[in-house]
């Protein structure tokens, strides 16, 4: 085995292992954060459930706002939050701290406008034999959403990644710090390429699985 093929291959494992577990259990999280702050979302919207004007519009530009913050200065500015927590601000565990906060406001969003798809009509359904909100949210707007939640969160999953890349920038490990370290400060293009070619592989597998799962749960309606 050529020795440059025989260093990237014990350099990638390790480096990918790490990427899967910010990324995974960084979607973890920003789906606790996420799902119910889309649902207040969507219930207190002009169309929701018990629409207030005024409660949506704080949270909505608070979600905006965090949003379109850079990621990479969202987590210089939560390395404290993250050194209080875990005692660390770098490595992988504590990338997981702003990577949960940053893509919490972008899974509120996917549900959010999953569940705006739902069919009116089964609200109004819903709405006509009694039920309660916290009724028609479990057992009628989530089920109904679940294919479009399901892409949203395979899209929220690739957009970790990302964020994985760029947070190795700072020292967060993963394959964004392979590639940064090994590959663009010693000049080593083959690795930076295998890094990048491991972090594509990743995203065309979330995206591959996404779609078929969410096909699968529109074919069983």
């Amino acid at each position: 085995m050529p020795p440059n093929l025989h260093e990237i291959l014990g350099l990638l494992p390790q480096a990918t292992l790490e990427t899967i577990y910010m990324t995974f259990a960084s979607t973890f999280l920003a789906c606790l954060l996420g799902l119910p702050l889309g649902i207040y979302l969507f219930v207190t919207s002009p169309a929701g459930l018990r629409p207030q004007s005024a409660v949506y519009n704080i949270l909505s530009r608070l979600v905006n706002l965090f949003r379109s913050f850079p990621f990479i200065i969202l987590m210089i500015l939560l390395m404290p939050l993250s050194r209080l927590l875990i005692h660390t601000s770098i490595g992988p565990a504590a990338v997981v701290i702003p990577l949960s906060i940053g893509a919490a406001p972008f899974v509120a969003r996917v549900v959010e406008a999953a569940l705006e798809e739902v069919d009116k009509g089964c609200l109004l359904a819903a709405q006509a034999i009694g039920s309660t909100d916290w009724q028609i949210v479990r057992k009628v707007l989530l089920p109904e959403a679940l294919p479009a939640l399901v892409s949203g969160l395979a899209l929220t999953i690739i957009t970790i990644i990302g964020y994985t890349a760029m947070a190795g920038a700072i020292g967060g490990g993963g394959l964004g710090d392979l590639a940064i370290r090994f590959g663009y400060y010693r000049f080593r293009q083959d690795i930076t390429l295998a890094a990048v070619v491991v972090i594509l592989t990743l995203v065309e597998l979330v995206q591959l699985g996404g779609t078929l799962l969410s096909r699968g749960l529109l074919n069983k309606r």
